[in-house]
């Protein structure tokens, strides 16, 4: 009796260890950085449409826009490793935004995050109202020099790429345009249709639909090979040498997630964007669907960022 008595005390002193957090524990959460119905969420939400039955559990998506996507980044990169939330990661917040003098970033998305999986390739089209005066992008450029400061373009904030597309076809035009930052671009259209902002070079997805209304019009394409969407649209790489935009979309995750996490991560992306009505739905939404698997996708990064470093630096743009 006193045998077993001692036993049990014994028991009763060893410390309780708290309970192991699995993947499962915290449902699959998708963390998209601008506002709903942009390109980047209508992405979160079919892929988290095509991953769910293939993860066995319902993916979440949580849009928290604001800083270029970095709010979301961050919340991403200082949460738990464990796999359960990772970022929709697009090129500006991945490869622009971290070499963008007078920008302070909060993390670092080349130290702090690491690529699952890219899912898509998006084509970019130069935007404006259906009834701005410029029927082209000889007559913007036209009136951008004779009024310098009074032509804006809009922007998903300091760093994304419409802002630098911006400067950049400013730079290469000799004119001086004024970027007007929004939260994304959903936000920004009522300003574009109503004239407020002048023009914006952002996905086809964030406009295809107030095109089809009506409410835009297409003065270019501006990723080359054209678009799908808008066949025989000019090419601005044509109408102003040297001017090609075209981005990717992907997921990252926190630095330190278990390789197998990651793995079954990257099988759901590859078998959403395997599915046909998945597939379908990206195309309709201007989003050309491009598997790549971690090591593809770090190495477009890399590319990407000696590509957006370069017209940084040419164009001397700035985030302040």
């Amino acid at each position: 009796m006193r045998a077993l008595l001692a036993l049990l005390l014994g028991l009763l002193a060893l410390p309780v260890a708290a309970p192991a957090q699995e993947p499962a524990a915290r449902p699959p959460r998708l963390m998209a950085g601008f506002a709903a119905g942009g390109t980047l969420d209508i992405l979160a939400r079919l892929m988290a449409e095509g991953m769910t039955p293939l993860l066995g559990q319902r993916v979440i998506v949580e849009n928290r826009p604001g800083a270029n996507g970095m709010i979301a980044a961050e919340a991403v990169a200082r949460g738990p490793a464990d796999g359960a939330t990772l970022l929709v990661c697009p090129t500006g917040s991945m490869t622009i935004s971290p070499q963008l003098p007078g920008l302070t970033l909060p993390i670092d998305p080349v130290q702090d995050l690491v690529p699952v999986a890219n899912m898509i390739t998006t084509q970019h089209a130069m935007v404006v109202a259906a009834n701005a005066p410029w029927r082209s992008v000889a007559e913007l450029v036209a009136a951008a020099r004779a009024q310098p400061g009074t032509v804006s373009y809009a922007t998903a904030g300091a760093g994304s790429g419409q802002q630098l597309s911006g400067a950049w076809l400013a730079r290469l035009t000799g004119t001086e345009m004024v970027p007007v930052p929004y939260r994304g671009m959903a936000p920004a259209m009522p300003d574009i249709i109503a004239g407020r902002t002048g023009f914006a070079i952002t996905n086809i997805g964030d406009v295809a639909g107030q095109l089809a209304s009506g409410d835009l019009r297409l003065l270019a394409v501006a990723s080359a090979g054209g678009s799908p969407l808008f066949p025989g649209a000019p090419f601005l790489g044509d109408l102003v040498p040297g001017m090609e935009v075209s981005t990717w979309i992907g997921l990252c995750a926190p630095r330190g997630v278990p390789a197998p996490v990651l793995a079954r991560w990257q099988a759901a992306v590859h078998g959403a964007l395997e599915s046909p009505p998945i597939r379908s739905r990206l195309l309709e939404s201007g989003m050309i669907p491009r598997f790549e698997d971690a090591a593809a996708f770090a190495r477009t990064m890399a590319a990407d960022r000696a590509k957006w470093g370069s017209v940084i630096r040419e164009a001397k743009i700035r985030a302040d």
